[in-house]
């Protein structure tokens, strides 16, 4: 893979028709390093956000050493790259053939339900030839808690009510070596309050099954910085979970768990598109909601810009984007501010899309094509640099 120092120099000395993932391994580095030293757990890569064979290196030498896989597909994949890595099968509904391929053949012993029907799935399926019941499962019951602080719900899909929540612990426990509860504030969390709603919730369902809990697993939702979102620092949303997880009706060694995805990844790429066309606020450009821009156009989703050409002097404006495919929905409305200047040949960077860009890129319409090249210069935004101060006052300190 190639080396440049930034975008700009990938741009004058390749000139590229199609679209460029850059990415920085010292950004990802630094965010792994970030969570391993300072959340008060165990960090689980959830890597449905990136599934980067390049990345999941990274964040192993980084001290990451348990992933979030989602799939049997994820399971293969990461055991393929990292063969001592902790899997854990965090989706919670799958197949029995996924769930006897990942116990039997990848070692993987920690599941997530929220129903009685995935708990007999599970157990069923991870007997022994004499149809023994396996000794060794580490079940997680995945509650269901609000995404009201999430730019993106997770409320919705999965995890049981409260009101079945201690008959279902009740019955897991039967058959778990270890058990956990686990839930999802939704992706984006923009205040640390969204897991104090959830811990409580948490609360309320184990002082009513009254069962020995060894885990808590607070998931993914830690946020990342765009236009817009720009949250409090991390070390506010640690603080307060560590603070609500030892005030839980738990066993005195009881673990706590994290899933960041975003978090880890979002800084560790961006991508370089090439204007085509120019229609008054409107540029064509090379890549889009088919590709690794999917959630600009079906999420409305903020990403920052910077345009690379040096000869654009003009002040900004703001612009919206259409993909290269023939499909009107290819489109992301922005706004995004670029120099009113800017026509068609001219290059566009578009940061922190670690995070479900690259993940979400297709080859629909015969586009997809996407050379990756490293860069060493700084993320457009974010949350390790020590560049971003705490506000003076904010609604986190209230919450203390």
């Amino acid at each position: 893979m190639q080396h440049f120092p930034d975008a700009k120099a990938v741009v004058r000395a390749l000139a590229p028709d199609e679209p460029v993932i850059l990415n920085r391994p010292h950004a990802a580095a630094r965010a792994a390093r970030f969570f391993v030293e300072k959340f008060p757990g165990k960090s689980l890569y959830a890597v449905k956000a990136n599934p980067s064979p390049d990345l999941f290196r990274i964040l192993w030498d980084n001290g990451v050493t348990h992933y979030d896989v989602a799939s049997i597909a994820e399971v293969r994949l990461v055991r393929s790259v990292l063969p001592d890595a902790t899997l854990c099968f965090m989706h919670p509904v799958k197949s029995p053939g996924a769930i006897r391929e990942a116990y039997f053949e990848h070692g993987v012993k920690t599941f997530s339900l929220d129903s009685s029907e995935e708990l007999a799935k599970i157990v069923k399926a991870t007997r022994d030839e004499d149809g023994k019941d396996a000794t060794d499962l580490r079940l997680c019951v995945r509650l269901r808690v609000s995404s009201e602080h999430a730019a993106l719900s997770l409320a919705s899909k999965f995890g049981c009510d409260l009101i079945e929540a201690p008959a279902l612990l009740q019955e897991t426990r039967q058959y778990a070596d270890w058990l956990g509860v686990c839930f999802h504030v939704g992706s984006q969390a923009m205040s640390p309050f969204a897991y104090v709603q959830a811990l409580d919730r948490t609360r309320a369902a184990i002082a009513e099954a009254s069962v020995v809990i060894d885990m808590i697993d607070v998931g993914g939702g830690f946020p990342s910085v765009y236009p817009g979102m720009e949250p409090p620092p991390l070390e506010d949303y640690f603080k307060i979970i560590h603070q609500h997880f030892y005030a839980l009706p738990i066993a005195y060694n009881a673990e706590l768990w994290c899933e960041p995805g975003r978090a880890l990844c979002a800084e560790y790429s961006s991508l370089v598109v090439k204007v085509e066309k120019r229609r008054g606020e409107e540029l064509y450009i090379n890549d889009g909601a088919y590709g690794a821009l999917f959630d600009a156009a079906h999420v409305d989703w903020k990403f920052p810009v910077r345009a690379l050409e040096d000869d654009l002097i003009k002040p900004e404006m703001d612009f919206a984007f259409y993909g290269p495919t023939c499909d009107d929905a290819d489109y992301m409305p922005g706004p995004f501010a670029l120099p009113e200047d800017i026509q068609a040949g001219d290059y566009v960077e578009i940061g922190m899309l670690g995070a479900y860009g690259a993940a979400m890129k297709t080859d629909f319409n015969g586009f997809g094509a996407a050379e990756r090249i490293f860069v060493t210069d700084e993320p457009m935004a974010s949350l390790y640099d020590g560049s971003r101060s705490r506000p003076q006052a904010d609604n986190v300190v209230n919450l203390r």
